[in-house]
This record gives structure tokens, sequence and C-alpha cells, in this order.
């Protein structure tokens, strides 16, 4: 039952932070790239106040699979990085916890490359 429950409150969770980018789609002229970007920022600065952490313990996988997921773990990854190395950590540790996100991303679309073949209209 308590799976079903964890279920429940993911889908919740990653609905709601859907649902807020459909708005930002539907009512404002905001590109989707600026929506995405605005995503990852919030993630950054939720975590910053250490308000993601809440989300993260509330909704699981719904709300560190979004793109404000992708914001928390490079916000986590600096913060640990800066304990570590210092200053230089800064510049790395956002890179360093996102690795393996960021390289499914390019292979997974250099696969969809390969696949698919774009037409001009």
């Amino acid at each position: 039952m308590d799976i079903v429950i964890d279920c429940f409150k993911a889908f919740l969770v990653g609905g709601i932070i859907c649902a807020i980018g459909q708005i930002l789609i539907d009512k404002t002229r905001l590109t989707p790239a600026r929506i995405l970007v605005t995503y990852v920022v919030s993630g950054v600065v939720l975590t910053a106040f250490g308000l993601y952490d809440y989300l993260i313990k509330l909704g699981g996988a719904g709300a560190s699979v979004p793109l404000t997921g992708f914001g928390y773990t490079l916000a986590k990854g600096v913060e640990k990085a800066i304990e570590e190395y210092g200053l230089i950590g800064a510049l790395t540790g956002g890179l360093t916890a996102t690795a393996g996100g960021i390289t499914a991303a390019i292979l997974f679309g250099w696969i969809a490359s390969l696949i698919a073949r774009p037409r001009m209209k």
C-alpha cells in the first residue's frame, strides 16, 4: 500500500509541476526554451533556500525527474563540490553531478537523429 501512496504523491507533485508549465505556455508569451530555463533556475533557487528538499521528500521522482529536479541536482552538486574542493567546486560540481543526465540526453538525441528523417516544410 505504501508504494501506491508514493506513486500517487509522485504523480501529484510531477503533475503540478507540469501543469504550471502548461499554464505558462498557454497564458504567457514565454517560449518553451525560456520556460525550460525558468524551471532549471527555479530548481536551483528553491534548493538554495532549502525548499526543494521538502518537495523531493514529498514527491520523490515526481519532483526529481522534471527540469526543476535538474536544477536541484546542479545546486546539490555545486554545494558538495564546494565543501570538498573549495571555490573551484563552484565550477565543477554541477557538471559532475549531472554528467549522467547530460550524457544520456546527448546519446539519445544522437540515436533519434539516426532514426528520424527530418524534412523541411
